[in-house]
């Protein structure tokens, strides 16, 4: 009676373990998929169909999720690798790749690991992307080796059911040798460019220290040119004076001449000026030369058509 006791504790014990499988297996059926995601829903270890977001129910023990893939966009770090470039000059690459799963059942089923992938495929493309490349064209390059990446990748992609968005090199490092060539290379360059500079700053203050100098004489030459038109037109304008007032005053005395006994008072005045200048004629330092008739005035004022009025009466 024992022995049939516990043969049923067993059996229901087995009943029980079942049922308790079986409620596990019922809840785990049960499946919400959250936004961006799909699940890979196998039966019988074929591929049955994909569950997008939302709620699902599976059949227990028939069909299983044997893939989850996030369909968000995830970036995945490239490690550092070493690369030669075109002049053989050993670097240390690293970067980094934006991707989204754009097709679950290739990326599930296309590929074991297509995160794997697409890092090796990523670096070995660095790689051969360096390899034609001097040293200084590979830092400034980095947008040429990207793209050629991403296309590389793309193509790849296409067939693991994945999209690589863009490729960014974090870092170029070059052999500590390498390096300090480089800044002895780029300090050399800063130096060139200060000396230039500073020759360039010379030669443009002698140039416009030489453009003040000039612009002063020439200042200083069309003022001294004024100056002397001035002068000039001054003194023509005084010489027009003079000669004005020598034609009026000459013009006053044949006024005078030509009146009633202006002849006479003519005659009166170059007696005087006669006279005066005989005075001056008795300085020892006086040299003259004048003619025997000196004293014989008469005849002067003859010669110059002042005879007396009353002589040519006679």
């Amino acid at each position: 009676m024992i022995a049939g006791m516990n043969s049923d504790l067993i059996v229901m014990a087995i009943w029980g373990v079942l049922f308790a499988i079986f409620v596990i297996k019922l809840f785990q059926s049960i499946r919400l998929v959250p936004t961006k995601s799909a699940y890979i829903v196998e039966r019988l270890g074929k591929y049955h169909s994909t569950l997008d977001a939302g709620f699902h129910a599976l059949i227990p023990f028939v069909d299983k999720v044997a893939y989850i893939h996030d369909l968000k966009e995830e970036t995945i770090d490239v490690p550092p690798q070493e690369c030669f470039s075109c002049d053989e000059v050993n670097v240390e690459v690293d970067g980094v790749i934006y991707i989204s799963v754009t097709d679950p059942v290739k990326a599930s089923y296309g590929v074991v690991d297509y995160r794997y992938a697409a890092i090796q495929l990523a670096q070995t493309t660095t790689r051969s992307v360096i390899g034609t490349l001097d040293l200084d064209r590979t830092f400034e390059e980095r947008d040429v080796i990207s793209a050629k990446v991403v296309e590389v990748l793309d193509q790849a992609g296409a067939m693991w059911g994945i999209r690589v968005h863009r490729y960014e090199i974090k870092n170029i490092t070059p052999p500590e040798t390498v390096k300090n060539a480089m800044e002895m290379q780029v300090n050399a360059e800063r130096e060139k460019r200060a000396l230039l500079a500073k020759s360039e700053g010379d030669k443009q203050s002698k140039i416009n220290r030489s453009e003040g100098v000039k612009t002063e004489t020439i200042n200083h030459s069309e003022g001294e040119m004024q100056r002397r038109i001035n002068e000039a037109e001054g003194k023509g304008e005084e010489i027009l004076t003079i000669a004005r007032a020598t034609a009026e005053s000459i013009e006053h005395m044949a006024t005078v001449i030509a009146a009633p006994g202006g002849k006479n008072v003519v005659r009166m005045q170059l007696g005087a000026q006669y006279l005066k200048q005989l005075d001056g004629l008795s300085s020892s330092q006086s040299k003259v030369v004048l003619p025997g008739n000196l004293m014989d005035f008469d005849h002067w004022m003859n010669s110059i058509g002042l005879e007396e009025e009353s002589i040519k009466k006679r």
